[in-house]
């Protein structure tokens, strides 16, 4: 049969692989949920959620879960380690690097034991996302089917696939996660690339969905487009963001070398747990530092802080996401660093209210800072902008967070020229 003649059923065995992807994306991710939310009520006892909790845990609590949280991690890692030397070389147990350098291979054993502490550092309440967990097993379950399934050819776009479901089910945002793999891991478009991810993202949300219920992440009341006059404030704001999300990035590589320099002698579990006593002394004065930052993101949107309480809770969670990082924590960097957009913009809205714009306008300007510095910290400015139209259904801001975004993005490479992913594989570039 000619190759002419076979290229269809090509595709469409793509599209149906693609499908399964989805699916079992989804599916692995609910059991991850599950199990975080089982490890969570052991620890602090309840379902109210981990900064809820942290509040009404006796100081010395506070201090010590997120310092145990850390050291079990830290132990977890090391056990790895320990099953994984020697032998021959071994696949990557980064989705990305997988993908682009491993043909689509993952290590299970190396990836297995890191989603496990990722969730151990996520319940013992240190500054990371649960997501970039996720992604991860979502990616691992796909290269393992893949490996089953399909032609070794298709196995980076299968398990591009995979990662795109994570981020779907893991922020209902189908949208931006197919572009989250188009953007952040593929590094470029093709109809075959998009098809298949697109299918994927669109599956892993009707798996989720129809396990957990249809959902928006973020309660926002109902906005109607910005007035004209807004997009010349929009235009310096994703400037200003940039220069934020930049110096968030270099603070990131900032800390990581000191605990290289000052912490080279110490065990890695004792490193972790040293990150995690730093984060616990920092909850005992603000307990919003607690977890990956959803709850006070929410807050931000529905129920704002006043000015000083904003301006607190972005110095401590930016403190405590650099310590965590920098000690080595497994977990992901998109709801943390939302958390530093939506707070930046709140603290950008009340000033700009004191001043010349109304304030009914004040939730245009925050969401608009969580979706350019998303943007200038990933570099993926159509991601980010579909990434936060989505979470917060503010799809009429939709023209506003692309021109945003991309300013953001642009300025930021000049500024940085490695995103958040480059920085977690070691400065290797998306």
């Amino acid at each position: 049969m000619s190759t002419a003649a076979t290229l269809p059923d090509h595709r469409l065995r793509r599209l149906f692989l693609a499908v399964l992807m989805g699916c079992a994306g989804a599916f692995s991710i609910w059991l991850f949920r599950f199990v975080l939310s089982a490890l969570e009520r052991f620890v602090d006892g309840s379902d109210q959620g981990l900064v809820a909790a942290a509040r009404l845990m006796p100081l010395w609590q506070r201090f010590l879960t997120p310092c145990a949280g850390a050291l079990a991690a830290g132990l977890v890692l090391a056990l790895a380690a320990r099953v994984t030397r020697g032998g021959s070389p071994r696949p990557p147990s980064d989705y990305i690097e997988g993908i682009l350098v491993g043909e689509g291979r993952l290590d299970p054993a190396n990836s297995f034991f890191k989603c496990f502490a990722s969730l151990l550092v996520v319940a013992g309440g240190l500054a990371v996302g649960r997501e970039g967990a996720m992604i991860l097993l979502s990616s691992l379950v796909s290269s393992l089917l893949a490996q089953r399934l399909a032609p070794k050819e298709d196995w980076p776009l299968l398990v591009a696939c995979g990662a795109a479901a994570g981020v779907t089910a893991a922020y209902h945002a189908p949208l931006s996660g197919a572009f989250f793999a188009v953007e952040v891991i593929m590094g470029a478009m093709s109809p075959l690339i998009m098809g298949s991810v697109a299918i994927a993202s669109v599956c892993s949300l009707l798996v989720t969905e129809a396990l957990s219920g249809p959902s928006v992440l973020y309660s926002v009341a109902a906005l109607p487009a910005p007035p004209l006059a807004l997009y010349a404030l929009f235009v310096p704001l994703a400037f200003v963001c940039s220069f934020v999300g930049s110096a968030f990035l270099k603070g990131m590589d900032r800390s990581k070398a000191l605990f290289r320099t000052h912490c080279k002698n110490l065990p890695g579990p004792v490193r972790l747990a040293l990150g995690g006593a730093m984060v616990g002394l920092l909850s005992l004065a603000v307990p919003e530092v607690w977890g990956n930052g959803f709850s006070v993101i929410q807050r931000c949107l529905a129920d704002p802080p006043v000015l000083y309480l904003a301006a607190l809770f972005l110095a401590a969670k930016v403190l405590a996401m650099l310590v965590s990082s920098g000690a080595g924590a497994p977990g992901g960097v998109f709801t943390p660093t939302l958390f530093v957009g939506a707070t930046f913009g709140l603290i950008m809205a009340q000033l700009f209210s004191a001043w010349f714009i109304a304030p009914e306008h004040a939730p245009y300007i925050t969401i608009i800072c969580m979706g350019a510095l998303l943007a200038a910290t990933t570099h993926a400015p159509v991601m980010a902008a579909l990434m936060v139209a989505e979470i917060t259904a503010a799809y009429t801001l939709l023209p506003a967070l692309l021109l945003a975004c991309v300013l953001a993005s642009a300025m930021a490479r000049r500024l940085h020229g490695v995103s958040i992913y480059g920085l977690a594989r070691g400065g290797v570039p998306a």
